[in-house]
Parts: structure tokens; C-alpha cells; sequence
């Protein structure tokens, strides 16, 4: 009798996994642990996809953050992500999404920039001014900020609420996105709205001219966009985004990082990510040296609930 009853509990079990239903774990039984997220990569060029995998990974051994990566290079057709979907904070990074919305907004208007639009928009990108992406991000509502992100495809990210644009919800997917608009002719973006933000891009200030650009070749242009904030949870958010073109080189880079201890933590992070990436697409090209930051910013942190600005 006892064994009739085992019996027709194992078949009553078996049933309910074949139909997908859960079934408890009996008393004492651990669940498998969650497969940890892994660098996956493809390429056109023969033995470059398993060899950035392997440095990449390589680069991310011990680091104790929680790390985003995406590269897409169009001259050798090689891609690489690693947590591709997964939500971070943007710091200051989402200030090349608000320019890319205001670049938006005045091609529909038919209209130029005012110079006041110019002078923010400058102090935005090349010195992350917090007070400038402010009054655009207002200038523009959140209205116009969704209709660029629905032009670009960027499904993923949400607009910061009540003004925290720091705040707003980035992807690494999303990233890549916004860099492809800015490097490849679309019909969102005019040649002239991109040619514009590339060259702010061009001219961050010597300070913040970290992150992807470390261990570029000398010979390519860099574009980029860093973003760093410290909150309660999650330590410190630390990205960086760059496009690196010209002289046959067309690639970009994104990286967000999240749950560092300092905001240098995250810093090398991004950057022992970037200098194999950069050697593994040019192996024979002489690299340059990327700005490593102050401990402590000199820039001000994007306002967030926590930290809100005084009145």
C-alpha cells in the first residue's frame, strides 16, 4: 500500500512538470542557482569572436559590479553583449538623449537653435552641466523626450519622473541605439543634428575623457558620453558610452556598471573592459592613454530623491 501511494505521487509530480506547473521543493531541497549572465559575441572575421569573449570576461574576473556590455563594430560585423536588457540608473549619460530630443524637436519645428539652446546644449555634453540638461529636459517635456526614444527605437528606456532625468532607466541595447543614430544616416536624425552632437561629443572636457576611450587607437576619432551617481542601493552607477570612427575604424562602445564600492571601482571597470575591446579590434594599432578621474568629482552629481538640490 505504501508503495502504491510513493508511486502515485511520482507520477502526479511528473504530470505536473509536463504540463508546467510548479510543484514544491520537498523539505531541505536548494534550488539550482541562477546561471550567471555571459559574454556572448559573433563576428565576420575569424577568431575574433571567441577571442574578445574571452578578454572580455577575462576583464570582468573578480570585479564585484554588476556589469553591462555592448559592442558593435560595422567594419568587421562583430558583436558582443553581456546583460544587454538589464536596467541602470543613467546618471548623466541620458544628457546625449536629451540633446538627440532637442536635435529632434527642431528639425520638426524647421528652425535652428537659439543661442541660449546652443550655449546649454555645449555645457551639457562637454562638461555634464547638471543646471543646462535641466532646463532643456523641462524645455523639452516629457512628451518630446518619448517621441525621440519611439523615432530611435529605444523601447526600453523610461524618462526619469518629477525632473530626475538621472534617474531615467537605461539599457546597454537602448545605449547602442542612440549611438547608431548618431553614426549612421537615419530618417530621425539629419547628417547636420548628427554631425552637431558627434562634435560635442568630440570635445568632452580632458576630466571626464574616461571610461570607453581607454586604450583606443591613436588614429580613431572619440565620441563619448560618461555618467556617474551614488545612491543608497547599488553603490555607485558608473557608464560610459563612445563611438570611435574615421580612418577605417566604425565601432561603438557601451558599458554600464552598477553596485561598485567608488566611483574609481567602477571607472576601471569600464575601462579594463575597453582597452581589450579596443586591442582586440585593432591588434596592430598604437593605443592612447585614457584620463583616469579625481577620486571625487569636481562636476556636481545629477540631482536624485534622496539628494534633491537645495531650494
Amino acid at each position: 500500500m505504501t508503495h502504491h501511494r510513493i508511486s502515485r505521487r511520482a507520477r502526479a509530480a511528473a504530470a505536473a512538470l509536463a504540463a508546467g506547473m510548479f510543484v514544491p521543493l520537498a523539505a531541505g531541497a536548494t534550488p539550482a542557482a541562477a546561471a550567471t549572465p555571459t559574454v556572448a559575441c559573433t563576428s565576420k572575421k575569424a577568431g575574433l569572436a571567441d577571442k574578445l569573449r574571452l578578454d572580455i570576461t577575462a576583464a570582468l574576473k573578480g570585479r564585484k559590479s554588476t556589469t553591462a556590455v555592448l559592442v558593435n563594430d560595422r567594419v568587421s560585423k562583430t558583436s558582443c553583449v553581456l546583460r544587454p536588457d538589464q536596467k541602470f540608473d543613467s546618471a548623466s549619460v541620458v544628457k546625449a538623449t536629451v540633446l538627440a530630443a532637442l536635435l529632434l524637436d527642431t528639425q520638426i519645428q524647421k528652425r535652428g537653435f537659439t543661442q541660449r539652446e546652443f550655449t546649454l546644449a555645449n555645457d551639457m555634453i562637454t562638461k555634464s552641466d547638471n543646471a543646462a540638461t535641466s532646463a532643456l529636459w523641462k524645455q523639452l517635456g516629457l512628451t518630446k523626450i518619448k517621441r525621440f526614444l519611439t523615432a530611435a527605437g529605444m523601447t526600453q528606456t523610461v524618462p526619469g519622473a518629477d525632473g530626475y532625468w538621472g534617474l531615467t532607466q537605461i539599457t546597454a541595447r537602448d545605449q547602442q541605439k542612440l549611438l547608431a543614430t548618431l553614426t549612421v544616416p537615419n530618417t530621425v536624425l539629419t547628417d547636420a543634428s548628427r554631425s552637431y552632437e558627434l562634435k560635442l561629443m568630440r570635445n568632452v572636457i580632458a576630466s571626464q575623457r574616461w571610461g570607453t576611450p581607454a586604450g583606443a587607437p591613436s588614429t580613431v576619432t572619440v565620441q563619448l558620453k560618461n555618467g556617474w551617481l551614488s545612491r543608497a542601493t547599488h553603490g555607485w552607477r558608473v557608464h560610459s558610452i563612445g563611438a570611435f570612427t574615421g580612418n577605417g575604424h566604425d565601432y561603438t562602445i557601451t558599458v554600464l556598471t552598477q553596485d561598485n564600492a567608488t566611483m574609481n571601482d567602477g571607472v576601471n571597470t569600464i575601462q579594463a573592459v575597453a582597452r581589450a575591446i579596443h586591442l582586440d579590434l585593432n591588434p596592430t594599432a598604437d593605443a592612447r592613454t585614457a584620463v583616469t578621474p579625481p577620486a571625487v568629482p569636481r562636476e556636481a552629481f545629477p540631482a536624485v530623491p534622496e539628494k534633491a538640490p537645495a531650494s
